[in-house]
């Protein structure tokens, strides 16, 4: 019987044309290079259970099954739409202003003293509605208002907190080092004190992502005061490009964006192609920092942030790159204090108390926002 098998599968094979196929459709699987084991989702987890078990101990449980589970927005409002009726709105849904909230139980407290320092002062102006610890409920989607541009921006709350911290004054020059997709940079315009703001991104595709955001956000004459310019250089070297020039920096820097490492194939940077590209990412931290600190005037203020809860991309590039400037350009630069910050916004985020220098939203089931580090500096020389 096998005989007859094997009889007829070859004269099936004699039969078949195989010249017929074009050279192009004729191939040989790699399986190596287009079959990997697991996708990169599950390599980001096994990563993460490896280096955050250490780094948080008994913490990275609770962390670990937030970070897996729906993450939780805020709805920035926009001031250059019909805000207060926004705002009204918003409130509608039983959400709450957790900038507000957090300034007014301030002031009740006796925590914002009288004159303050400047590391406590925040960005002004800034309108962020998100719901209470516990509640999931979401947002509806955003809306163009009554004026012609968009009524609130949907994105992780705690993304706003260096912004706030970078502490804003009118008049300010400002350099957003790292701006796509542009929230943060949303966020900046929305303080009403930036005199120029350069926003700044390598790719070319997300600083389009970037303009489109501006354009459904700002008034068509606030984009033609040419008050914004976006450009996509090379981060690196925007100290020799305009050293000594800005009073505020921002520098959110590519990181291992821990929550979208967890859920999304596309752009991850767990895809085995990227391994070196994930291992380089310390030294590129490190030298967009550096730009960003000389960019800045001497006493201006630098805001360093990721959405990532690795110290050594935290805590360490901080270190890194305070040391570089010390060393090779005799630079002084001072951390600042930002314990008052938590404090401030306890009520909303979930904070890390462990962190060396600057401050870390770690996620929490209650309060599933972050991860999101972010360090204060202050350039004194």
């Amino acid at each position: 019987m096998a005989a007859l098998v094997w009889r007829g599968v070859r004269h099936l094979l004699k039969r078949a044309d195989f010249s017929r196929v074009p050279r192009r459709h004729r191939h040989k699987k790699k399986w190596a290079s287009t079959e990997p084991k697991f996708p990169a989702t599950r390599l980001a987890l096994q990563n993460f259970d490896m280096t955050y078990s250490v780094q948080f101990g008994d913490l990275w449980p609770s962390i670990r099954v937030s970070l897996l589970s729906e993450q939780k927005y805020g709805a920035l409002v926009n001031n250059f739409a019909a805000c207060d009726h926004v705002s009204d709105e918003l409130e509608q849904l039983h959400a709450r202003d957790f900038v507000n909230k957090a300034h007014s139980h301030g002031e009740l407290s006796g925590q914002v003293a009288a004159p303050s320092p400047a590391s406590w002062v925040c960005s002004p102006n800034l309108r962020c509605f998100t719901f209470t610890r516990g509640d999931v409920s979401r947002f509806p989607p955003a809306r163009v208002g009554g004026l012609g541009v968009m009524d609130y921006y949907l994105m992780d709350a705690a993304s706003l907190l260096p912004v706030l911290a970078l502490g804003l004054q009118p008049g300010d020059t400002v350099l957003d080092l790292c701006a796509a997709p542009g929230g943060k940079t949303l966020a900046l315009l929305q303080t009403g004190c930036c005199r120029n703001l350069a926003a700044n991104d390598l790719s070319t595709s997300r600083t389009g992502r970037l303009q489109k955001v501006l354009h459904s956000y700002l008034p068509q004459e606030i984009r033609d005061k040419s008050r914004v310019r976006v450009t996509s250089l090379d981060g690196r070297k925007w100290g020799e490009l305009e050293g000594d020039t800005y009073d505020r920096v921002l520098v959110d820097v590519p990181c291992t964006t821990d929550r979208h490492s967890l859920h999304e194939e596309e752009n991850n940077i767990f895809q085995r192609s990227r391994k070196k590209e994930r291992q380089m990412l310390p030294m590129l931290q490190v030298q967009l920092l550096a730009a960003g600190l000389l960019a800045t005037k001497p006493g201006g203020h630098v805001v360093y942030s990721t959405c990532s809860l690795s110290h050594l991309q935290n805590e360490y590039v901080v270190q890194g790159a305070i040391e570089l400037l010390a060393n090779q350009y005799s630079i002084k630069v001072q951390v600042e204090d930002l314990t008052h910050f938590r404090k401030l916004f306890m009520d909303t985020f979930s904070f890390f108390s462990s962190c060396q220098v600057g401050e870390l939203v770690v996620p929490n089931l209650t309060a599933n926002f972050g991860p999101m580090y972010f360090c204060k500096m202050c350039r004194l020389t």
